[in-house]
């Protein structure tokens, strides 16, 4: 059986969640929050994500994800991969971390309130786990970006955009007022609505928007579903580029493809091309190694990490 589509286009908006497999916790402790927010912040600088919202819980988590390129499936396989490694490596396990595949509920981003929707679903969730009781408020839960929402702007990761949901909160400006006034809508109104039922279009479905926004959806998927052949995914755009820094890259340095065989696999400009594609864009080490001539990827690897252990 086909997978399901995953519908993609630029400025696109998901509430993505994922459990750990059977259930299990895929956060053990502090260090492993914040090493997800970390491995993140990174996705967000590899694929230009911006994030309106999140919660880590301690078997769970959810994304708010706003993608200005069409790059969902690219850059959630990356983070996921990477956080899963990273976990295993810390805790000396190995194999599934996540449960299946992550759920990807559209969101209509035009400014009618469904994304104010989300994200309070999003910053609502320790008061539903019950984690927070009566007298404590809602930013006194660490792993939610709502205490960001309620911090100046240069404390906050870049890659959080605040804008778009003080908007819809009908607060026009990131001010301490208004930041403060998020705050006091969000602990006396919002929390006193989470009621039974309110969020049901939330839990379920594939899309949260008005009967225009699932039309257009619709239309799309039919059109992926006729370009690539009984909903398999859209070839990943990453590769298209990382090919076209590396020509731009050859092209500056004035080499041709030739040239690239035939210097050495640990060329310092190969390695600086190969550092920043690591940065900027989701393509595998294989990848890399494959089209800068750098031997094999384990070789790759090697390099790699005694650059970053040079640049710390």
């Amino acid at each position: 059986m086909a997978r399901k589509l995953r519908v993609q286009y630029p400025g696109a908006i998901y509430l993505v969640m994922n459990r750990g497999d059977r259930r299990e916790p895929i956060f053990r402790d502090e260090a492993d929050h914040k090493l997800f927010l970390e491995t993140l912040g990174e996705a967000c600088q590899k694929t230009g994500w911006q994030l309106h919202a999140w919660c880590l819980m301690s078997n769970h988590f959810h994304l708010v994800i706003e993608t200005p390129q069409a790059n969902l499936v690219a850059g959630m396989k990356w983070l996921l991969g990477t956080y899963t490694g990273r976990f295993n490596r810390r805790h000396k396990h190995f194999g599934h971390l996540f449960s299946g595949r992550y759920k990807a509920l559209m969101v209509d981003g035009s400014g009618t309130g469904y994304l104010k929707t989300v994200c309070d679903y999003v910053h609502l969730n320790p008061v539903r786990a019950k984690l927070l009781g009566p007298e404590k408020k809602l930013s006194a839960y660490p792993w939610s970006s709502l205490r960001f929402y309620l911090q100046s702007p240069r404390k906050r990761p870049a890659w959080l955009r605040v804008g778009r949901l003080l908007g819809e909160h009908g607060i026009p400006r990131d001010s301490k007022a208004g930041r403060r006034e998020f705050g006091r809508r969000m602990e006396l109104q919002r929390r006193a609505e989470d009621g039974p039922g309110q969020f049901k279009g939330v839990r379920r479905g594939w899309c949260l928007g008005d009967q225009a926004f699932r039309k257009e959806l619709l239309a799309q998927m039919k059109e992926q579903i006729r370009e690539h052949h009984y909903g398999e995914e859209r070839a990943e755009t990453e590769q298209e580029q990382a090919e076209g820094m590396v020509r731009g890259r050859l092209k500056k340095l004035g080499w041709t493809e030739a040239d690239l065989e035939a210097r050495r696999k640990g060329d310092p400009e190969k390695l600086k091309l190969a550092v920043r594609l690591r940065a900027e864009t989701t393509v595998t080490v294989k990848w890399i190694a494959e089209r800068l001539k750098m031997g094999t990827w384990t070789h790759l690897n090697h390099l790699l990490y005694w650059a970053r252990r040079r640049a710390s």
